[in-house]
């Protein structure tokens, strides 16, 4: 089969693989019906992560079931199924509590920028939809896989609640994506930082009643100047850079929260400055297979539409542009059709 390898910064290649195969009585193997770029794909790809080896690359996938192995129950061959990028039994204490990307079995999937994937941990991990969905819906359930999950929790993280301001750093699809979640728990103003024109409107349609062009500490005197001053309820940091996470802790209010999603790169906190705040701060990988039924449900019922976020779609022997798109910002997030 076909997939994509990483062999150096900026050195994305679709290569020959072997097909992938039941290793473990939980294992399932996909085919891919769509697959894409990730943000985070983007840290290595720019060399701000090791490479090491040539490795393949990609971690969102929907897909149909090929095979699967003896112990796994809910998922059958031929079903249309959507997984997460942490795979879980979904029966261990952390699962059971709600945590399933902190599964005591849990392994980060890798691999998912191919024809076909070996998904671990299948019979916790993947929920199959009613039959096969119509195509005009794979998009959102696609990102529904992780960048709609991992916004959905980044405002849950940040306590959204009917009523209240949010504020998004970040106009990534996590960003984007965090928009829709924090309009969906009842914001009644989502103040969104981009200074990106495309994104920006996007951002609107999504929700936001406000955006803020401004970055670090003009960007944080503009989320004060609207707020009287105070800040924030609840602020959702969907980028990983010290100054995203700094922007974030002083754009919430004393007594907000922080929900940060972005893999921190290079962030450090000053516990003196954090304890003093009074903000609350929760992250970490987001427990997508919590919420992929009712996400799910809600594409399915065209109440959301995450997909929108993929501005380019191109087929898998084109991935190398698909990175490249994303790193010179062309576009937000690219889909990949095996």
């Amino acid at each position: 089969m076909r997939g994509a390898v990483i062999h150096a910064p900026g050195d994305v290649r679709l290569e020959e693989l072997d097909h992938p195969r039941i290793l473990h009585p939980t294992d399932a193997v996909i085919r891919t019906v769509a697959t894409c770029v990730c943000g985070s794909d983007l840290w290595p790809y720019r060399g701000l992560e090791p490479i090491g080896d040539p490795h393949p690359m990609g971690h969102e996938y929907v897909g149909v079931v090929e095979e699967v192995g003896g112990e796994v129950t809910s998922v059958a061959p031929g079903q249309f199924v959507v997984g997460s990028f942490a795979t879980s039994d979904n029966t261990c204490a952390n699962c059971r509590a709600g945590w399933q990307s902190s599964c005591l079995r849990r392994e980060f999937m890798s691999t998912c920028q191919a024809e076909y994937v070996r998904i671990p941990n299948a019979h916790g991990t993947l929920v199959a939809t009613d039959g096969h969905p119509d195509g005009e819906f794979v998009p959102s359930l696609l990102a529904v896989s992780d960048v709609m999950g991992t916004g959905w929790y980044a405002a849950l993280a940040a306590e959204v609640e009917p009523g209240s301001t949010a504020v998004v750093v970040g106009d990534g699809a996590v960003g984007l994506c965090g928009v829709i979640a924090a309009k969906e728990l009842g914001a009644e103003r989502i103040i969104a930082m981009s200074r990106h024109a495309p994104r920006q409107e996007l951002a609107v349609e999504f929700g936001a009643t406000e955006v803020i062009s401004e970055r670090g500490e003009e960007g944080i005197a503009r989320v004060k100047e609207l707020t009287n001053g105070i800040g924030a309820d609840s602020v959702l940091e969907c980028v990983g850079t010290a100054e995203a996470m700094r922007q974030a802790l002083h754009s919430a209010r004393p007594g907000g929260n922080v929900g940060f999603v972005g893999v921190p790169h290079e962030v450090a906190l000053d516990g003196e400055e954090l304890f003093f705040s009074h903000v609350g701060l929760r992250g970490g990988p987001a427990p997508v297979r919590r919420y992929l039924p009712d996400l799910i449900d809600r594409v399915l019922s065209g109440r959301i539409n995450p997909g929108k976020v993929f501005d380019l779609t191109l087929p898998l022997e084109k991935v190398a542009e698909g990175y490249r798109a994303m790193d010179e910002r062309r576009a937000i997030k690219a889909l990949l059709k095996p």
